[in-house]
């Protein structure tokens, strides 16, 4: 007697039978009869359920639409000791960066905590950022927590950001490139930005599912902007809306979220802090800003918050700092540098974070030269080619710009530089003061008398060429807000207040108050004295116009720029002029005074005196 065993499937289940050959079989296999109407197949059980799912989160923020790299380097640990400059960013080298990782788990997201556009190098701003928009949209991201920046241009222009189209909402030309702009083709989030009819300009929260073997879990995504915007954006640009409490905010969604079943909650902030250790230390030594009363409000439930605003990069499991608060808190720096890793473990029964690791990832991608200093690529950190996809697209918007990139608009004898002096001054901010000044004083254009400056937004050093030359590309690294010229008439007594709001201007407790002033830079002509040590509305002294004491009473004509004109920077006092007249465009001003004295002189840092 001699048998053989035959496999076959019945509904996913392998069954084993005995087929007999040339007679009767005593073998201990039963035999199983094939399935009939009246035998039907056993169910088939379900698909086993892992234990856990680990999800992969890919973060960056404050890309400010830097496409082409930023000649920035990350001091990086060497293998042999000490460190290693490692020459970082470049979109299309960021787009491979983030397919590198997403190839690691398809169970990913990527996400970018605001400043994506705003305050960007020319190839950006020249095209109303409709270039990063696009260069963004081939890296498949899924959601941007709105920062700050966004509303640079306002919020109706941010809204043809992400839903597309050529309306004319600013003084410069949309759609010069892309006819058919398409916008953002991932989320934009704003959860604390409230219209007033009660609704969020933009959704507040995003979720998205993974399901890895007959199990899903799913994360959740609150993106908010640091609810001080409106103080450090146009005013005009965010009538109408209001900023809330950024904790407050997380808080309430986080309920709902649950009940949507969101097995892991993260924030997705444009508000940061800074540490005092490297880019991808972990120790969380040193950290503060403001970023910190508001971890402190959050509920405990949250898992992740991914957090900028600040330029600076850190990994922290700010359970070292407030172990009632065991959130794991990144920042990828600026300029598309680097990319955060992050990688959650969630345990599907219990549907809960176990475990949660993250790492900056350097965006190496070529080596760069700037002045005088050469930085290589090094093989101790993972190089990334270029997304050919991303790259033609910055190439053909950089062709349209070319030309006017490289026109040289005059010369000057030394650099020009934004580093403040002892008395906040800085050599870059009083030449755009007197720009702006000369623009201004014809009586047609104002009759200006005095020019005010922010220090935040002179954006770049203006560094001459070899032969002195300055280019236009330059120039509008310095200013690329195109904001326009604004005249008013202040009194003595509201100039005097205005100084005095540096001190207590910008937002927050830690960044932006008496300790670290945003103090005007001024035109040439008007000089005056601060002391820190008096009281609040008794530090300015010694006001002076033209070596004559300026008095209380009498009117002057101040120019400011149209970001200032409506209060930014919580410099309310500039709202009580009166006799607006609007004038150029900065950069355009910027342009007609280097070339009228070129070559020109900078400036001396002679105008603000602060006692100690």
């Amino acid at each position: 007697m001699h048998s053989s065993l035959k496999h076959f499937a019945i509904a996913g289940v392998v069954a084993v039978a005995l087929t007999a050959c040339g007679g009767s079989s005593n073998n201990s296999i039963p035999f199983v009869p094939p399935p009939t109407a009246t035998n039907p197949p056993a169910p088939a059980p379900a698909p086993a359920v892992p234990g856990t799912i680990d999800v992969k989160l890919i973060a960056f923020n404050d890309l400010h639409g830097n496409l082409e790299p930023p000649k920035l380097s990350i001091t990086a640990p060497a293998k042999a000791g000490g460190t290693v400059p490692v020459p970082a960013g470049g979109a299309a080298y960021m787009a491979s960066a983030i397919a590198s990782l997403k190839a690691k788990n398809p169970n990913n997201a990527v996400v970018s905590a605001g400043d994506m556009i705003g305050a960007s190098p020319l190839v950006s701003a020249l095209f109303l950022d409709e270039s990063t928009i696009e260069a963004v949209n081939a890296m498949k991201i899924d959601f941007n927590a709105v920062g700050n920046h966004e509303f640079d241009k306002g919020q109706t222009e941010l809204l043809r950001m992400k839903n597309g189209g050529c309306a004319k909402n600013t003084a410069l030309e949309p759609c010069r490139v892309n006819k058919s702009f398409p916008g953002a083709n991932f989320g934009f989030l704003s959860a604390n930005t409230v219209k007033t009819d009660g609704n969020t300009l933009f959704p507040a929260t995003g979720m998205k599912s993974f399901t890895q073997d007959g199990a899903t879990v799913k994360v959740a995504f609150i993106g908010m902007t640091l609810k001080g915007t409106p103080n450090i954006v146009t005013p005009a640009g965010v009538a109408g809306l209001s900023f809330k409490d950024e904790a407050d905010t997380a808080n309430a969604l986080i309920p709902q979220l649950k009940s949507q079943g969101a097995d892991a909650i993260v924030v997705v902030i444009h508000e940061g802090g800074t540490t005092t250790v490297g880019y991808n230390d972990k120790s969380c030594t040193g950290l503060s800003g403001d970023i910190l009363p508001i971890l402190n409000k959050l509920d405990a439930s949250v898992d992740v918050v991914i957090s900028g605003h600040t330029h600076r990069s850190y990994i922290c499991d700010y359970a070292k700092t407030n172990p009632a608060k065991p959130f794991l808190l990144t920042s990828a720096g600026q300029y598309g540098t680097l990319l955060t890793d992050i990688n959650l473990t969630i345990d599907t029964k219990t549907r809960k974070v176990t475990a949660k690791t993250a790492d900056n990832v350097i965006v190496q991608g070529e080596a760069y030269t700037s002045g005088s200093t050469t930085v290589a690529l090094t093989d101790q950190y993972p190089v990334f080619g270029k997304n050919q996809e991303v790259a033609a697209l910055i190439s053909q918007y950089l062709a349209i710009a070319g030309p006017l990139v490289q026109r040289v608009v005059g010369s000057l004898t030394a650099t020009a530089t934004r580093t403040q002096t002892t008395s906040k001054e800085s050599v870059l901010g009083n030449l755009i003061a007197d720009a702006q000044l000369t623009a201004t004083s014809p009586a047609g254009k104002g009759a200006a008398q005095i020019a005010f400056m922010n220090p935040g937004g002179v954006r770049a050093d203006l560094a001459p060429a070899g032969d002195g030359s300055v280019t236009y590309g330059q120039i509008f690294a310095v200013q690329p807000f195109g904001n326009s010229l604004v005249v008013k008439t202040m009194t003595g007594a509201q100039v005097r207040a205005l100084l005095e709001q540096q001190f207590n201007s910008g937002t927050g407790t830690g960044a932006n108050t008496v300790d670290k002033p945003k103090v005007l830079l001024p035109s040439s002509g008007f000089s005056y004295t601060y002391n820190l040590s008096q009281p609040a509305g008794s530090r300015i002294t010694n006001m002076s116009l033209n070596g004559t004491a300026m008095t209380d009473g009498t009117s002057y004509r101040v120019t400011m720029n149209s970001f200032l004109a409506t209060g930014g920077d919580n410099f309310t006092v500039f709202n009580q002029g009166t006799d607006t007249l609007g004038g150029d465009q900065d950069v355009d001003a910027l342009e007609a005074y280097i070339k009228a004295n070129s070559p020109l002189t900078p400036p001396a840092t002679d105008r603000i005196t602060a006692l100690p």
